[in-house]
């Protein structure tokens, strides 16, 4: 598997380069895509979930570029699950192993919070396999999507794991002597691109990309407190995912409150 990342220096050659970035090390999960046919009981973009038969399937019924009404109200499409066992972290809550993100396949303007403008609408489900003992065989199709090749119903794919280390966008970080070392230190191994602080795809944890704007807080919608990065799925060729222009779309948890809720950003 050809990914920018197998050739980054290690966790440990980055820290020794620019010391001064030890204390912004997050640990991430990437989960890197190829074309497969994965089960309910993987990891995968696209595939099918491990959904219990006696859990109504998510709609939406918000108003979107198809339908100004949202009515009918339409289907969500899988979009990620992912295992524990593939994305060990801090990010699980207790007795859940399974991960699942589901989305509206439309563009919608002006969503109510916490969901992003001009953006699709999210679902999430954290589950124990252990309690899904009957699984749904045929989720129900959306009555209305975008085009097929829009971006916002992802190409069936497996997924392997690969742990790392995650590093800010220079941009992110207070001291302006340590951007430079940063960015030098990019530039000299990041190849064709900077793989030190901009590593992007499907994953969870560690730091945000930044594609359109310089690097920001996003607030908790409950509390105000700057939230942590929790899920990224990205713009992909291999999954067929396009977000925005070509850019990432981030759920954001409050470090506070588990209880706050998510933020959805699109960037």
């Amino acid at each position: 598997m050809d990914l920018p990342y197998n050739t980054r220096p290690s966790t440990e050659e980055i820290v020794a380069a620019v010391p001064g970035l030890a204390p912004y090390a997050r640990p991430a999960v990437v989960l890197a895509p190829e074309p497969g046919e994965p089960t309910v009981h993987q990891s995968s973009v696209g595939g099918p979930l491990l959904w219990p038969a006696d859990e109504p399937w998510p709609h939406c019924d918000i108003p979107d570029e198809k339908s100004g009404s949202g009515a009918p109200a339409t289907a969500m499409v899988a979009v990620v699950q992912v295992y524990r066992r593939d994305a060990p972290g801090d990010w699980w809550p207790e007795g859940k192993d399974v991960f699942q993100l589901l989305w509206c396949p439309n563009v919608h303007w002006d969503p109510p919070a916490p969901h992003a403008d001009v953006s699709p609408v999210v679902e999430i489900r954290w589950r124990s396999s252990a309690d899904v003992t009957r699984v749904l065989g045929s989720p129900p199709l959306p009555v209305r999507q975008e085009e097929p090749d829009y971006g916002y119903t992802p190409v069936r794919c497996a997924l392997t794991a690969v742990p790392l280390v995650d590093f800010p966008y220079p941009q992110a970080l207070p001291d302006g002597e340590l951007v430079k070392s940063v960015e030098k230190y990019a530039e000299a191994t990041g190849g064709e691109g900077d793989v030190i602080t901009r590593v992007a795809g499907i994953k969870f944890g560690g730091w945000p990309t930044w594609h359109l704007t310089d690097p920001c807080e996003v607030p908790c919608h409950t509390c105000g407190a700057p939230c942590r990065l929790l899920f990224t799925v990205a713009s992909d060729d291999t999954t067929g995912i396009t977000v925005g222009r070509w850019g990432d779309f981030r759920v954001f948890t409050c470090p506070d409150s588990d209880g706050h809720g998510y933020v959805f950003d699109q960037h």
